[in-house]
């Protein structure tokens, strides 16, 4: 990185805000009270509040948002006629699924090859503290040129919404000319990028039974309808021979218009075994930017150790389908629920129950905040252009955003680059990256501030 005085101070900065992170990867707050204790989440919250009290935030406040969640809030004043910016992260984690998996505890922060591994390093407590270095580095070197509105969401990954329906409570709250959010990633480790589209998405329940109760596959399998069969036929059916989403009457088959997705390249961030073909038809980034796609994220039925030999009468799962820009979320449930009912068979009952819902988004990158951004990332990562991708998964506070406050300009940038493993095991930081975008969103501010 080349020197300047921002970039200087960021790189001070790192050894305390590896201390700080290691601070809040230890809150294991995921915002499922069923699955972690909810003072967890209440104590990553206070964590972050502290922060924003400690670099002069006002108005500091811990948002209690209908899905019953908290969101932190602070207003930082800058100069008298500056413009506002909202900066975004959440502090809310995805449970550590197989903790035998992960080679380091998962919520304890511990450096190796160069990374920072642990549940939320990257997605996105890395991104609280990105927005923190930023802020550092310019109140150290002349200040910051804008008013700054801050927002931690305690239930993003939850897809809840509980944020969403507050600012549609509280318009005035989140009200900015500029929106960055810090929850998307570079398209890979080097390589600055800022997420121009996000797919929305939908999240239903589907439940099958067919019988009063489970019965003896020897006395009555053959004849007796099988829920377990019945829900898997109707899982089936989402996909066709090739692997594409098939939902029906949902199109499938637009196109991405800009960076390409190398296949090879896919397969190696994606660590798809050797022999094992990719799904769907079209160009990867058509597939996972501009195509809708459904993925089954759990089933309820008898694990395989301690079960008995019986037809079961019940069975239900979890059913994800992100849906791209230019496709209504709302319309889209409705399609998959359709398609659900109608493809159920054997007579056997269905109820699909909707549980989260979320917009798609797409960025106007014209406009004077992206010109801004691409000048700083030139900076931060010099000899680099900045680049525009998509992304497959879903933000849907910044539909919320844009439809709230229709002239802002949002912006996504963050850590999530693919060695990143967010929501997997072994989730890690490219401490560079975050030293990188720090300073990125620093310049980003102080070029914005004088456009």
């Amino acid at each position: 990185m080349s020197s300047n005085p921002v970039a200087e101070t960021v790189s001070s900065l790192m050894p305390r805000a590896k201390e700080e992170l290691t601070a809040l990867v230890a809150f294991k707050s995921v915002a499922d009270f069923d699955q972690f204790p909810r003072s967890e989440s209440v104590g990553a919250a206070n964590w972050i509040a502290a922060a924003l009290r400690a670099e002069g935030f006002q108005d500091v406040d811990l948002l209690d948002t209908p899905d019953g969640t908290q969101s932190v809030y602070g207003y930082l004043p800058g100069p008298e006629g500056a413009r506002t910016v909202l900066l975004y992260a959440h502090y809310d984690v995805q449970p550590p699924l197989d903790e035998a998996g992960w080679v380091t505890p998962p919520f304890e922060l511990t450096e190796r090859d160069g990374r920072w591994y642990g549940r939320g390093a990257a997605d996105c407590k890395g991104g609280v503290l990105m927005h923190l270095l930023a802020l550092r580095a310019l109140k150290a070197n002349g200040g910051v040129p804008v008013h700054v509105k801050f927002i931690a969401e305690g239930s993003e990954e939850q897809g809840t919404g509980g944020l969403e329906r507050y600012a549609e409570q509280h318009p005035e709250l989140l009200a900015a000319d500029t929106v960055v959010i810090g929850d998307a990633g570079n398209f890979r480790a080097g390589l600055p990028t800022v997420t121009s589209t996000l797919r929305g998405m939908t999240l239903v329940r589907v439940k099958v039974d067919t019988l009063e109760g489970n019965l003896h596959s020897g006395q009555f399998g053959g004849a007796a309808p099988d829920a377990l069969a019945a829900l898997i036929r109707v899982l089936d059916s989402l996909r066709a021979e090739d692997g594409s989403t098939t939902v029906d009457g949902l199109a499938a088959d637009s196109a991405w218009e800009g960076l390409v997705y190398d296949e090879g390249q896919f397969r190696r961030d994606a660590r798809v075994l050797d022999g094992v073909e990719l799904i769907g038809s079209g160009a990867v980034a058509d597939r996972i930017w501009a195509r809708p796609a459904v993925t089954v994220l759990g089933i309820d039925c008898p694990p395989v150790v301690g079960a008995t030999p019986s037809v079961q009468a019940s069975a239900r799962a979890l059913i994800s389908l992100r849906v791209p820009p230019g496709v209504d979320a709302a319309e889209a449930t409705e399609l998959l629920r359709a398609h659900l009912e109608s493809r159920t068979p054997w007579g056997a009952r269905v109820a699909v129950e909707q549980i989260g819902q979320g917009q798609a988004f797409r960025a106007d990158t014209g406009s004077p905040a992206y010109r801004a951004m691409a000048d700083a990332m030139a900076v931060a990562y010099p000899g680099q252009e900045m680049q525009y991708a998509g992304q497959g998964g879903s933000i849907p506070l910044c539909n919320t955003l844009a439809a709230l406050y229709p002239r802002a300009e949002i912006l996504l940038i963050g850590l999530s680059e693919p060695e990143a493993q967010i929501h997997a095991v072994n989730e890690s930081v490219s401490p560079e990256e975050l030293e990188r975008l720090s300073v990125a969103e620093a310049l980003f501010l102080r070029n914005y501030a004088a456009s």
